[in-house]
């Protein structure tokens, strides 16, 4: 019996639409990815047969939503050649180096190099002057104590912490979520997303690159960037914060929802992570499909586990970079599999209902 490699839930009209009738692009309205650092190298392979063969088709504009790592892979999309701008971006983040300890401006230079290479002024006004694929990315612009940067920051990322331990909604009280989106995207589906505070700004080409650079600022990693053109003014961080894996209302969606991701739980916020009773479930998402790696998959990888960021600290540069291009190449099974049960069918066999 062949392994599956890939596990594919959905939430209840989401799983119908799918047992009755299989699963097209055009179906597809939004495509959503989540902080998480090189966890999505596990990924890239889904994105290369998506954004190359998937998606190649599709009549109408596609709408995105990332933060951190997701808004990062899906700057691809809107190039002129989204699969060769995939891989240089899997290629300059995979072969990172720094010091034997670096330090949060090293790491944030190293940051702004990547993205210099990755997003050159080409790729910016290519992205912006097309439709077809339309960026939201969320960014934490922070109030009070975590606007702090250094050590002193820690005091602010503590009592937010603990307020958010109490009610999620808290959270408002130290970040506010502001959407970043394409200038062709009236972002109407995000208008019932009102659990913190939110704004809104157009991405434009004096801020695209800022606002990029924002959504993944881990704090204490990362700096923070100040005062985005065209937004409220600011330190801002990691999209992730508060929205790690996503807690948002996609009944504002005209279509369903597809949800690569790389964990088999979605975690609201970054500050979640230990609270196990807050996870979405399709439940809360009916029109969303969830692709996740299964356990047989996981297993199969070097160390037994996805790639993530302690891996800078526990492997030399050497040892990390094999194990996270074995991860890449790995991920490559995930995007035959799902390609053959679109393209055969057996996707309306292999669709759970996400409860």
């Amino acid at each position: 019996m062949a392994t599956d490699w890939l596990q594919l839930r959905a939430g209840k009209s989401a799983w119908l639409q799918i047992k009755e009738q299989g699963l097209t692009e055009d179906a597809v309205q939004l495509l959503v990815g989540a902080s998480g650092g090189p966890k999505w190298f596990v990924l890239q392979g889904l994105d290369r047969y998506l954004f190359g063969e998937f998606f190649a088709a599709r009549q109408g504009h596609l709408d995105l939503l990332g933060t951190s790592a997701g808004a990062w892979r899906f700057a691809a999309l809107g190039q002129q050649d989204p699969v060769a701008a995939s891989e240089l971006f899997c290629r300059l983040y995979s072969t990172q180096t720094y010091s034997a300890k670096p330090d949060v401006l090293e790491i944030t230079d190293e940051a702004r190099k990547l993205l210099a290479e990755y997003i050159p002024d080409r790729a910016v006004d290519e992205i912006l002057s097309q439709d077809r694929f339309r960026h939201h990315w969320i960014v934490a612009r922070c109030r009070g104590m975590t606007a702090i940067e250094g050590k002193r920051q820690i005091l602010g990322l503590l009592t937010s912490a603990a307020a958010n331990s109490v009610k999620r909604k808290w959270l408002g009280k130290f970040y506010e979520r502001v959407i970043f989106h394409h200038p062709a995207s009236p972002a109407t589906f995000t208008e019932h997303w009102n659990d913190i505070p939110t704004r809104y700004a157009q991405l434009s080409t004096a801020n695209f690159k800022q606002a990029l650079l924002a959504t993944g600022s881990i704090p204490l990693v990362l700096e923070g960037v100040r005062d985005i053109p065209g937004a409220p003014a600011g330190i801002y961080r990691d999209g992730g914060v508060t929205d790690y894996h996503f807690d948002l209302d996609f009944s504002g969606v005209d279509g369903l929802v597809l949800y690569p991701h790389f964990h088999h739980e979605v975690i609201p916020g970054w500050f979640d992570k230990r609270i196990k009773k807050r996870r979405t479930t399709g439940s809360q998402w009916p029109n969303v499909i969830l692709l996740t790696p299964t356990q047989e998959f996981i297993d199969a990888l070097p160390f037994g586990k996805i790639p993530d960021r302690t891996d800078f600290a526990k492997l030399d540069a050497d040892a990390r970079i094999k194990y996270w291009h074995q991860a890449v190449e790995q991920g490559k099974w995930m995007a035959d599999q799902f390609h053959e049960w679109v393209a055969t069918d057996k996707i309306r066999d292999k669709v759970e209902l996400w409860t």
